[in-house]
């Protein structure tokens, strides 16, 4: 099995936020595609990294689905459409593989 993470910001890089709608879509997407989504959406996570010596942050929300099977190609394709959505450079979608107990 696999656990597959979205990280999806808040807002835009000009501080504009996304609209609940936004969100939506994906969860809904996500539900269709999988069967069963999990969204973090209540107490968002703050991401902080280095870049040309400034530092970023970001608010994030997590949207994750577990699965069998790993499309890479799926993935990828996904990840590029949610990173024009959201107006992102790059978003981080990451697969962990896991045993269920």
């Amino acid at each position: 099995m696999h656990l597959i993470e979205i990280l999806l910001p808040l807002t835009d890089n000009e501080g504009r936020a996304f609209g609940a709608g936004e969100f939506n879509r994906v969860r809904d997407e996500l539900a269709a595609r999988f069967g069963g989504v999990t969204a973090f959406r209540r107490a968002p996570g703050e991401g902080v990294w280095a870049e040309g010596g400034a530092v970023s942050r970001d608010e994030v929300v997590i949207f994750e689905v577990m699965t069998g099977a790993l499309d890479r190609a799926w993935w990828a394709a996904y990840r590029g459409e949610l990173e024009r959505r959201f107006r992102q450079e790059k978003l981080v979608v990451r697969a962990t593989a896991f045993e269920e107990l």
